[in-house]
This record gives structure tokens, C-alpha cells and sequence, in this order.
């Protein structure tokens, strides 16, 4: 993580969570954005939870990326404590496969929105960069590196098969 003041947070309810997460981290360290990670559980530490998001905008983050599975709470209750847009990122459950999850983090009321990403690992990437794309429209360096992490991913798909 960089020491840099940190533009994005990234919270989950478990450290089981981490595996997962730290493709947010490692996209992010990727594309030379400053973040955070922290565990805290919307069920087990809600005073921590609380305390992070209702002081998340004025420590200069930008936005969070919050990580949970079963209930999936914790995108909801970040988004329900702070104006930060919250990207949730539903994590691959036993007994559903993380449909439970993700079906929590989308059916948010109105006027209290998390944005949902996939489940697992390409939902923490994809997290990332929506942060990053979030994080450009201040930061000219922010958009340079994402301009060039696309173009790099556009170069790296070959127009022919190859055996």
C-alpha cells in the first residue's frame, strides 16, 4: 500500500474476505492509486464501521469498495453512513455460490445506492477500476493511468488465433 493519503478505502466483513480483496488492492497498486484496507463487520463492529464512514470524506477519501458475503450488509450500511459512493463486491458463498450476496448488495432502497460489481475476483478488479475511473475525474495522474492500463489491456488481445 502506498503512504500516499489514501483515495480509497477498502473495507470487508471478514478477514476470509482478504483473499478476494486484495485484487482491489492489487489493481489499485497497479493503476498508482493510494488506498486502505481495513476489516470491520456491519453485525460484529458496527461502531467501527461507523466511525470509518462518517469520517471516510473528511480524511480525503473518494470512495469506498466494501467486500461481504451471506448478508451482505456492510456495502449497504457504508453507503447508508457516508454521501462517498460505495462499490460492493459480493464474495462466492457455499450455500449459494455469492447469488445471496450479490442479489443483497443490488436490492438496495432508493436513494441509498451501493454499486454492485460481479462476484469474486473479477468484481474486485473491476471494483478497482471503477474507483480508479471515479478517482480520474479529479486527478489527471489517476486518468493517465487508467487511459494507459485500457490501452495496455486492448494491446494484449491478439486480432488472430495463435496455437
Amino acid at each position: 500500500m502506498s503512504t500516499e493519503q489514501p483515495a480509497v478505502g477498502i473495507i470487508m466483513g471478514s478477514q476470509s474476505d482478504w483473499p478476494v480483496m486484495k485484487n482491489v488492492a492489487l489493481t489499485l497498486d497497479k493503476l498508482g492509486i493510494a488506498h486502505e484496507a481495513r476489516v470491520m463487520s456491519a453485525h460484529r463492529t458496527p461502531d467501527r464501521l461507523a466511525d470509518y464512514c462518517r469520517a471516510a470524506r473528511g480524511r480525503g477519501l473518494k470512495v469506498i469498495i466494501a467486500g461481504a458475503g451471506m448478508a451482505a450488509a456492510l456495502p449497504g450500511a457504508a453507503a447508508a453512513l457516508t454521501p462517498l459512493p460505495v462499490l460492493g463486491v459480493p464474495m462466492e458463498g457455499k450455500l449459494m455460490g455469492g447469488l445471496d450476496a450479490l442479489l443483497a448488495m443490488a436490492q438496495m432502497p432508493g436513494g441509498v445506492p451501493v454499486g454492485t460489481l460481479a462476484v469474486g475476483k473479477a468484481g474486485a478488479v473491476n471494483a478497482a477500476v471503477l474507483a480508479a475511473s471515479i478517482v480520474a475525474l479529479s486527478d489527471p495522474q489517476a486518468a493517465q493511468a487508467l487511459d494507459d492500463f485500457r490501452a495496455a489491456q486492448t494491446a494484449g488481445v491478439p486480432e488472430l488465433p495463435e496455437d
